[in-house]
């Protein structure tokens, strides 16, 4: 059998195995969605860490925050 013949022969077996279309398309979706979600979740850390740091250090201290601090609570809040 010459090397061309065993190449071809393998492919129904590679074939399959081989995951459905659909299969790869809905994990690249999920991928997608997920990255969304990410992003969405950052913007609003951001969005949050904006609004608090214009607070005075007392209304922060009231909330339990400090303006040394307020960046890593923030990140820590929407972390998912």
């Amino acid at each position: 059998m010459s090397s061309h013949e065993q190449v071809l022969s393998n492919v129904p077996s590679l074939l399959e195995t081989a995951e459905p279309v659909s299969n790869r398309i809905k994990c690249f979706l999920s991928g997608c969605a997920a990255w969304m979600r990410s992003c969405a979740d950052y913007w609003a850390a951001a969005a949050m860490y904006d609004s608090l740091s214009r607070l005075s250090d007392p209304e922060l201290s009231k909330r339990g925050l400090s303006r040394a601090t307020l960046a890593q609570d923030v990140f820590r809040s929407c972390d998912c």
